[in-house]
C-alpha cells in the first residue's frame, strides 16, 4: 500500500500508518521563516457511517486513490467541501433546526445549514446513502436506480445544489440522523486546507453503500478497533483525524449508542503545531500525543 503521495515514500511514521508527506519539513521551515502564507481553510464535512453487526458496529471507509494529491492511499470517510449555495436557500428540514446546529457547531445559522447539507450531500455522492425522507419520520429506501444516479452525478458535477435536489425530490433533510463528533483543521503549512466537521450517522434501513466516488479505489465496512489495529500494524494508512475518531468510536457497542453520545463530544478545533528545534521539526496535534513526530529538515526521522 502506498505510504506517501505523488508516488514518493514518506519517512517511517512513529505510529503504524500515519500519513506524512515528504514535503512537509520544507513547508514547515518556510512557514517558520515567514516565506509561506497559510491558505485559508475551506469548510468541509465528513461522516462516519455506522451499521450494526453481531460483533459490534462497523464503519464505512474508503481508500483514496494513490494518485490523489492530498492523502493518496489513505483510508478516510465519505466527505468533502461545503457548497456555499446551501447557505441561503430555504431547505426542507427535519430534526434540530439551524439555530440549534449553529450553537452546536460554533457558527451562524446559515453556515451551520451549509455544513449539515455538506455532510448529507457528500454521504450521498460518495457512498450512495441519503439521510433524507418525505416526512420528518421517514427515510428514502433504495437509491440505486438510474434516476437517483443521474441526480447524484449532477450533484457531484455541481450542476445541482443540494437544496435544489431536495426541492426536486420533495424531501426533507433528516438532521436528527446526524451527530456532530469532532472538528479538525488542516495544518497551516498544507497548500490545501480544510476546516472539517466530523459527524456520525447510522446506515438507514433499506439503503446500501457502494463506491460511488471517483476519488476512491476501495471501500470497506470495518469495526473501528480492527481498523485501528490495521493502522497500528502499518497496514492501513490514515491521517491523524481519521485514526483519532476511529479510536473514539471503539467503546460503543451499537450505532445508536454512538449517536446518543455525540452531543457530549468536544468540538473544539484541533490544529497541528509545528516548531523548529535545532534543525529538527517537531510536529504535534494538541491533545493527541500519539501523533507527535520529530523529523530532520532533510525529511528523515530522528
Amino acid at each position: 500500500m502506498p505510504n506517501g503521495q505523488h508516488g514518493q515514500p514518506s519517512p517511517e511514521p512513529p505510529a503504524g500508518g500515519q500519513w506524512y508527506p515528504p514535503e512537509w519539513p520544507a513547508r514547515i521551515r518556510a512557514l517558520a521563516e515567514g516565506a509561506l502564507t497559510p491558505a485559508e481553510p475551506r469548510r468541509a464535512a465528513t461522516v462516519m457511517l455506522l451499521r450494526d453487526t453481531p460483533a459490534g458496529p462497523a464503519v464505512h471507509m474508503l481508500r483514496r486513490r494513490a494518485s490523489m494529491a492530498f492523502a493518496g492511499g489513505a483510508y478516510a470517510y465519505p466527505g468533502g467541501g461545503v457548497d456555499p449555495r446551501d447557505e441561503d436557500h430555504r431547505i426542507g428540514w427535519a430534526g434540530p433546526d439551524q439555530e440549534a446546529w449553529a450553537a452546536r457547531l460554533g457558527t451562524d445559522a446559515a453556515t451551520a445549514q451549509a455544513i449539515v447539507c455538506g455532510a448529507v450531500r457528500e454521504t450521498f455522492e460518495e457512498a450512495g446513502v441519503l439521510l433524507a425522507g418525505e416526512t420528518p419520520g421517514t427515510v428514502v429506501g433504495d437509491t440505486t436506480g438510474d434516476d437517483w444516479e443521474a441526480d447524484r452525478e449532477a450533484l457531484v458535477g455541481r450542476e445541482l445544489s443540494f437544496a435544489e435536489f431536495l426541492d426536486r425530490r420533495g424531501l426533507l433533510l433528516r438532521s436528527d440522523l446526524l451527530g456532530a463528533w469532532a472538528r479538525w483543521i488542516t495544518p497551516e503549512f498544507e497548500p490545501r486546507r480544510y476546516d472539517t466537521w466530523f459527524f456520525v450517522a447510522a446506515l438507514p434501513e433499506g439503503q446500501r453503500t457502494r463506491n460511488a466516488s471517483t476519488e476512491a479505489d476501495r471501500t470497506v465496512w470495518i469495526r473501528p478497533r480492527d481498523a485501528a489495529d490495521g493502522y497500528d500494524a502499518g497496514e492501513l494508512l490514515m491521517m491523524p483525524p481519521t485514526i483519532s475518531t476511529l479510536r473514539s468510536l471503539e467503546p460503543y457497542r451499537a450505532a445508536a449508542d454512538a449517536l446518543a453520545a455525540a452531543g457530549a463530544q468536544d468540538l473544539a478545533p484541533v490544529l497541528a503545531e509545528a516548531v523548529l528545534e535545532d534543525g529538527v521539526v517537531v510536529l504535534s496535534w494538541p491533545g493527541h500525543d500519539e501523533f507527535t513526530k520529530r523529523v530532520t529538515l532533510g525529511g528523515g526521522p530522528v
